[in-house]
């Protein structure tokens, strides 16, 4: 009999296929002795497993696209784990001392380091514990024989639906999972996986964020879904809206075919927007810009004809290595951009890191609450070398493209004057060495900070223009660890105190004759594109994949119209109202 089970809607699109049930090699570890002569074996045998799954880390490393970053980040922090002594060396000395076997010795010292994570205050490092069991899963896959990456085990034409069930449309295959690992869901693309469904996970979880990077529907936080479905069930994933059915019937198939040939074809005929240019239906010209984390990500970019680039995290140049990028190392990487740009804006933000971005090497110290702590424009100004050389390169570069300055986490007025007078420092030394760099490089300030919305007063006299980072702007207004799913459902853009604080950034930036943009995932959803038209928005900067989605509400919208109808809205308290205005919109 079908079924249908909801949880949490992750990764756009529809997909039927066949279930795979992806084994969940925790629950099959059992324990016992080892004879003394066989403990070295024993030791040998964890040893070798742990060189086969480096191997196969490095391997996914090196296969990673510049597009696939995010993931990137996972496998690099995946192999620092399976490389920290406290996994496998303290796991061999388990094996040494009580003569157990290499899996069981794993799986205790993995609950040992599992018990540290629990009692850090932090709810995103603290939920980094899941990176651990998914690196020790990865070992007992090997040790227990079991294959290390997802295959895909049918292949159907969708027309005859010849293999398999035989029914027709039944394209691929449903992995379906208590978890999965990034370097598990990198293997999706190349072997036909149709979309997943797992048991944990929420809409910032490592498999939510690679989903939606691939372009593979995916629904997340279904519980105990894994032991609800058998091996080669029809599964039906909606993850716009959340729903999966499980062994559906001819009807509900039919359905779901016509739904998915629909979303197929509103998909394929947004290509046609590529050439049209910005506007709304009374002439206001939007601009549409793309957030990137690596100079390859430009292909992208250039793909989808971004007005620019808002948001270039210079970050990921920094994480996952031993040794920070010198100057000429950035130089290059923010020249790249700027001249493959051809003369289009491209606005790089100075280091942000701290919080849930951590440096190998000079990094932010261990804080009790990181995300209030030593980050982003502070933690630059604590290490004024390194910004110097950061600034230098930034400089630098303004020779070869319109290159913008912004900087990130700004709550005080003298951090901006920190920040141009180090600034000048770097444009004095450059004039010394005589080194060409725009002298009227525009620099600007991330509103995503309560205190910075609330006195822009001493923002707009300082900076040549202001960006939102909505994602920071809703949490710290609202005290929400998004990363948190315990509170995350608490995670509300339409907040009418987050709707307030962005609506007055807008306008007083505007006013002050600023350019205002926002960068935060809020201006990659289309749901909320004519709201921020409404409040007078006119340069959106988002994840090229959205752009198009993004350009479509724009040339149906009318600046105008909206304008009155969001000043009512702006007006409400009751969030229930709220959405529903904005609903109609």
């Amino acid at each position: 009999m079908p079924f249908v089970i909801h949880g949490l809607p992750v990764s756009q699109g529809i997909s039927i296929g066949h279930a795979h049930l992806v084994s969940h090699a925790l629950l099959e570890v059992n324990h016992f002795q080892i004879a003394p002569r066989h403990v070295e074996a024993e030791v040998q045998r964890l040893e070798d497993a742990a060189a086969k799954v480096r191997f196969e880390l490095r391997a996914l490393r090196e296969t990673t696209s510049s597009a696939q970053s995010e993931v990137a980040a996972f496998v690099d922090l995946h192999t620092l784990l399976l490389d920290d002594p406290m996994l496998v060396d303290s796991s061999i000395r388990l094996i040494r001392e009580r003569r157990c076997n290499a899996e069981w010795a794993l799986v205790q010292q993995m609950e040992q380091i599992v018990e540290q994570f629990e009692i850090i205050e932090d709810a995103y490092l603290r939920e980094r514990k899941a990176d651990v069991v998914q690196v020790v899963e990865r070992l007992l896959k090997v040790l227990l024989g079991h294959p290390g990456s997802v295959q895909a085990k049918r292949r159907n034409d969708g027309a005859t639906g010849a293999i398999g069930s035989g029914l027709k449309g039944v394209v691929g295959t449903i992995v379906v999972a208590h978890d999965l690992s990034p370097a598990d869901t990198i293997h999706f693309k190349n072997n036909q996986i149709a979309g997943f469904v797992t048991d944990v996970g929420g809409a910032t979880s490592h498999t939510a964020i690679v989903a939606r990077g691939l372009g593979i529907p995916a629904v997340v936080g279904l519980r105990h879904v894994r032991n609800m479905v058998r091996e080669d069930d029809v599964v039906i994933i909606d993850g716009t809206r959340g729903v999966v059915i499980i062994d559906p019937d001819e009807r509900v198939l039919e359905e779901y075919r016509l739904r998915r040939s629909v979303y197929e074809l509103e998909r394929s005929k947004l290509k046609r927007l590529l050439t049209m240019r910005g506007a709304t239906l009374d002439g206001e010209t939007v601009s549409l810009q793309a957030n990137i984390e690596l100079p390859g990500d430009v292909a992208q970019v250039r793909e989808v004809d971004a007005d620019g680039v808002g948001l270039f995290r210079t970050e990921f140049l920094f994480m996952n290595r031993d040794v920070l990028p010198n100057e000429d190392e950035q130089f290059e990487a923010y020249r790249s951009v700027a001249k493959a740009m051809g003369g289009k804006p491209v606005t790089i933000r100075t280091l942000d890191i701290g919080s849930d971005k951590a440096l190998n090497s000079g990094g932010p110290r261990v804080e009790t609450n990181p995300a209030l702590g030593l980050r982003a424009i502070r933690y630059s100004l604590s290490e004024p070398q390194m910004f110097l050389t950061q600034l230098r390169a930034l400089l630098r570069a303004s020779a070869y493209g319109k290159v913008q300055i912004l900087v990130p986490m700004l709550a005080h007025a003298h951090e901006i004057d920190a920040t141009l007078t180090a600034l000048a420092v770097a444009k004095a030394q450059l004039r010394t060495e005589k080194v060409k760099f725009d002298e009227n490089v525009l620099v600007g300030g991330m509103i995503e900070v309560p205190a910075a919305a609330l006195s822009l007063g001493v923002f707009v006299k300082r900076l040549d223009f202001l960006s939102i980072g909505t994602n920071d702007l809703i949490q710290y207004t609202l005290a929400i660890d998004r990363t948190d799913e315990a509170v995350a459902h608490l995670y509300d853009p339409l907040h009418p105190a987050v709707l307030r604080l962005i609506s007055q950034t807008i306008q007083v930036g505007t006013k002050a004759g600023l350019s205002v943009s926002v960068c935060g995932e809020m201006a990659g959803d289309a749901h909320f594109t004519r709201l921020l038209i409404g409040m007078g928005l006119r340069t959106f900067s988002m994840h090229p994949s959205q752009i198009l989605e993004v350009k479509q509400e724009v040339l149906r919208a009318d600046s105008a119209e909206l304008g009155s109808k969001v000043a009512k809205i702006l007006r409400q308290d009751e969030p229930e109202r709220i959405s529903e205005a904005v609903g109609k919109l």
